[in-house]
């Protein structure tokens, strides 16, 4: 425990000292903390350099046939002439003139500004850019881990290791506290006995995901997928979609027919029950998205008031915040490992709350006029007059309990 604790605080120190470092590089453009954690079609490794990724993109041509364009990188794409760059006015620059035909293109790469651009073809139209961004490559990194960790674990009990005996080593005792606290602790109590085995391998795998997603965007030159609202989306997008699947038909009826109202209330209540079907995954992927976002932006923020200091008051100042700016955001860097936790297992047990709501059948009151007996008595009577015990039976207790 020592040592993972003494890695965390190592990785967060490197944190530190790369943001700022890679910060004071782009001696072109201002410090923007969102610029820094939005998407974008690069792996920022300032002050190292920038890797750009392909751009694929479905089009029309100018014969209006559709076509798939594929390119190395943003500069391999200005640079065959099909596609030119439109640009945003105060991002590094003027704004460029209509499809860019005003920038020279060969400066605009030298610059790095074409990593910021709008891509549009000289002719034709776009229809799908399905180029490979920086949060997408950190998603299929946390899905490659997530394989390989469960393969290895799967590898293990085959030999019946965990199985047959107790786990061995960190990695296997890690991994089973953190499956066995879900199932026990999320899924279990909110899906119930019946139906935690069929949506135990979803669940876990939503949390690790989300989990490993967080914790690399917590690594020196990494990103958050989760910090990306269309991932988010996809998420919740899955777990609304196993929620209507599974739902059971007492759950429809709350919705569209809620028992124990009289109609005239059903007619504004029905209404609200719908909203809320779609209300539900559509917070699950603003809240995760909204949280992970905010701790960089905090974090970046902090470090940001390092040089706006030194460019307001000068170097002295800027050099005198630092060390204050620099330990909150090592606060606020270990606070985000927590949070990684804490997102990831928020998540989970929203999605094992609403499936489980789906999913559960219902019991209703059943209300009875003055002089009729519940439906348990009715059946009880014939039974006890019948054995000559009529007499006794306000004494027994399925008397008891239907009164």
């Amino acid at each position: 425990m020592r040592k993972l604790f003494s890695a965390i605080i190592v990785i967060a120190l490197a944190g530190m000292v790369w943001v700022p470092v890679a910060v004071a590089s782009e001696e072109d453009e201002p410090f923007d903390p969102v610029h820094h954690t939005s998407d974008g079609y690069y792996l920022d490794f300032m002050p190292i350099g920038k890797v750009e990724l392909p751009r694929i993109f479905l089009m029309h041509d100018a014969q209006g046939s559709l076509g798939l364009a594929f390119f190395g990188s943003t500069a391999a794409a200005l640079r065959s002439g099909e596609y030119v760059a439109e640009r945003e006015a105060g991002h590094g620059g003027e704004a460029d003139e209509e499809h860019g035909e005003a920038t020279d293109t060969e400066a605009l790469i030298a610059s790095g500004a074409h990593l910021d651009a709008h891509l549009v073809p000289a002719q034709g139209s776009l229809l799908i850019d399905f180029s490979i961004t920086r949060h997408l490559v950190f998603a299929l990194l946390a899905s490659a881990l997530l394989l390989f960790i469960f393969l290895r674990l799967a590898g293990r009990y085959k030999r019946g290791i965990g199985r047959e005996t107790a786990p061995r080593g960190l990695f296997q005792n890690l991994f089973e506290t953190l499956i066995i606290f879900i199932r026990d602790d999320v899924v279990r109590p909110n899906l119930g006995e019946t139906h935690y085995k069929k949506f135990l391998p979803y669940l876990l795998t939503v949390f690790f995901f989300i989990l490993i997603c967080n914790l690399l965007g917590l690594v020196p030159f990494g990103a958050t997928a989760t910090s990306n609202l269309m991932i988010t989306s996809v998420l919740a997008f899955f777990t609304f979609v196993l929620t209507q699947v599974n739902a059971s038909k007492d759950y429809w009826m709350h919705i569209f027919w809620p028992p124990g109202m009289p109609w005239y209330a059903k007619v504004f209540v029905i209404p609200s029950e719908v909203m809320g079907i779609f209300a539900k995954p559509i917070a699950l992927a603003i809240r995760l998205f909204a949280n992970m976002t905010a701790g960089h932006l905090v974090i970046l923020s902090l470090i940001g008031l390092i040089f706006s200091f030194a460019g307001i008051f000068g170097a002295g100042v800027g050099y005198g915040v630092s060390p204050v700016s620099l330990g909150f955001a090592l606060f606020v860097s270990l606070l985000e490992v927590l949070i990684a936790f804490i997102q990831a297992y928020i998540f989970t047990i929203l999605s094992a709350l609403f499936i489980g709501m789906a999913v559960a059948e219902h019991a209703h009151e059943e209300h009875h006029h003055e002089g009729h007996a519940p439906a348990e008595v009715q059946y009880l009577a014939p039974a006890l007059i019948s054995d000559g015990t009529a007499e006794t039976a306000s004494q027994t207790p399925a008397f008891a309990s239907a009164r």
